[in-house]
């Protein structure tokens, strides 16, 4: 009889944490039914277009989400850019310490950090945020390096008090990294664009999250930044207007 009631106590616990893990996921948009779009942008070694980026937005009075690593953040050259995101109020993030590889290009589910350097490199990032003043309660979502994570990622960040976010897929502007050598993986601006507008085309941009690199390889000449201004314009035509990402929940 006692075998009998642990065996059900712990299917009863079982489906109880089944439950709760099914609850964690990653926001790759926010909430479908609005016309907000969310621009995000990264960071770890290049951010040439920084200036441009930032000149961009407030000339058309629009808040944005920015996510760093820290090795961008220990950079004393992007302090100034740092500083001015914080000033105009724009949402700024942790995007890893050392822009490590989570898990397997190939094999997704195949985790290539252990828990402890995982939460060691995101709290060193963290720490470097917090000499520019940010905390994680004014920044709890976190975007992973790469734009790359597994279940295992997700839930250590769930478990850790933080929201792990990501750019919606099929967006394409995340391919603005690319660069002509990379040949077949290459993928030019116009090709980025035409994607995203058949993208909005078909499914709208409601909510979603469009992620653009702040700086890329010197390798690729033409810059898709360089095309911001005039895709908020066009966006605005459609009826968007865009959000930041805001760490009360209130997206």
């Amino acid at each position: 009889m006692r075998c009998v009631l642990l065996f059900l106590l712990f299917i009863l616990s079982s489906n109880s944490y089944s439950q709760e893990i099914n609850k964690v996921r990653a926001l790759d948009h926010f909430d479908t039914t609005k016309k907000s779009i969310y621009f995000t942008f990264t960071a770890d070694s290049f951010a040439e277009g920084a200036g441009t980026i930032l000149k961009v937005l407030n000339r058309n009075n629009i808040k944005a989400s920015f996510f760093f690593t820290g090795n961008f953040y220990s950079n004393s050259f992007n302090k100034t850019f740092i500083e001015k995101l914080i000033k105009s109020n724009q949402y700024v993030g942790a995007h890893s310490d050392r822009h490590v590889l989570y898990c397997d290009w190939v094999d997704r589910n195949k985790t290539l950090v252990t828990r402890d350097s995982f939460e060691r490199d995101l709290n060193d990032n963290y720490s470097k945020m917090k000499t520019f003043g940010i905390t994680k309660e004014d920044a709890h979502y976190f975007m992973p390096p790469y734009e790359w994570y597994n279940d295992t990622i997700l839930h250590w960040t769930h478990e850790i008090g933080l929201q792990l976010v990501n750019l919606t897929p099929g967006t394409y502007t995340n391919a603005d990294y690319t660069y002509p050598e990379m040949k077949e993986k290459y993928r030019s601006n116009a090709w980025i664009w035409n994607q995203l507008m058949e993208y909005e085309h078909l499914h709208t941009l409601n909510g979603r999250i469009l992620l653009i690199h702040t700086g890329t390889d010197p390798r690729r000449k033409e810059k898709f930044y360089n095309r911001l201004d005039e895709l908020i314009h066009v966006l605005k035509n459609k009826g968007y207007s865009f959000k930041k990402m805001n760490p009360s929940g209130d997206n």
